[in-house]
């Protein structure tokens, strides 16, 4: 592999579950299931490379209105992955969920407040999981949030500035996104990570889906970035 300028954090909308499984005559369930094992080993390679930051789109705000059936088996599905956190902390990788936790069962909010409190030690790479999360949502709640600071005389009008929006992200924190990897064909950001990635790189993928997305591809689209001049608005 060629010299690599390493990311300092990567996001990748895990789109094409659903073609990927139609392709093969299976269920849209079984393309969830099939682009769920490969979360591992991404986040195994972003590690091993000294990437910092790593967030995945998971589900969405909008992904509610998909056909019960569908969310059920991506809900059940998450509750089982969940059980699967040690491995990651083994790995010294910490774990957190971005996004509104309230959309989920107690159960899966119990899970999720455990896995960070058990993985929040970890110095290796922060693993975000994009759950009920939309960047439009996430800016809103963050205004909310500034507004109320406001009217309480906690923080005057004069003082918002852009780190302060930072601030009330949920990837308060974090340091913005470098790059934004799409496979399925799609050239779009779907209301991911809109705030961060103001000067992220993107790199789309034609030919592939996201369950055959593997750690070269990944590898691949690292290399483009670091082919890239990122000159954030200057010469």
């Amino acid at each position: 592999m060629e010299q690599l300028t390493i990311p300092k954090h990567i996001g990748i909308i895990m789109d094409g579950n659903g073609r990927w499984a139609k392709k093969r005559g299976l269920p849209r369930s079984a393309g969830h299931t099939a682009g769920a094992k490969l979360i591992k080993s991404i986040a195994r390679r972003c590690n091993e490379l000294g990437v910092k930051n790593l967030t995945v789109f998971a589900f969405s705000t909008e992904n509610w209105a998909r056909p019960q059936e569908e969310v059920s088996s991506i809900i059940n599905l998450l509750r089982y992955y969940l059980k699967e956190i040690d491995k990651y902390v083994k790995e010294n990788i910490r774990i957190r969920f971005i996004g509104d936790w309230s959309g989920f069962d107690q159960d899966i909010q119990d899970k999720m407040a455990k896995s960070e409190e058990a993985s929040k030690n970890a110095t290796g790479l922060v693993f975000s999981i994009a759950l009920n999360y939309g960047g439009r949502a996430e800016i809103t709640h963050a205004a909310k949030q500034i507004a109320q600071e406001v009217e309480e005389g906690k923080l005057a009008i004069e003082e918002i500035t852009e780190q302060t929006l930072s601030g009330h992200m949920y990837t308060a924190g974090m340091p913005d996104v470098d790059l934004i990897i799409r496979p399925s064909g799609e050239y779009r950001l779907s209301n991911f990570l809109i705030w961060q990635s103001a000067y992220a790189e993107y790199v789309f993928m034609d030919d592939i889906l996201w369950p055959d997305f593997k750690v070269k591809d990944l590898d691949r689209a690292i290399e483009e970035y670091s082919r890239r001049n990122r000159r954030f608005g200057g010469i």
